[in-house]
């Protein structure tokens, strides 16, 4: 069991780093919007994984939090998006 957990968070390490490198070099905005939403998705599996396998729930209600955030945040980012496009084209 112990490898298992060691295997699963260094991929959970790996990708994080490779979401944050995107995030960081973009190179536009909706490049490092994707990348803060499958950083934001890594938190909730991270968190997820560990409810599983401690056998618990009580991290549930930051997963609702940051699902949220996210649906908001994604949201957010498209209007923004889609307007600065339409008034380069208008």
């Amino acid at each position: 069991m112990n490898i298992l957990v060691a295997v699963i968070s260094v991929v959970f390490a790996a990708a994080a780093l490779v979401a944050l490198y995107r995030i960081v070099v973009g190179p536009s905005i909706l490049d490092r919007a994707v990348a803060a939403d499958v950083l934001l998705t890594l938190v909730m599996c991270v968190l997820g994984a560990e409810m599983a396998i401690n056998h618990h729930t009580r991290t549930l209600p930051v997963l609702l939090i940051i699902a949220a955030v996210g649906v908001f945040g994604s949201i957010s980012i498209a209007r923004w998006v889609a307007r600065r496009d339409g008034d380069n084209n208008g």
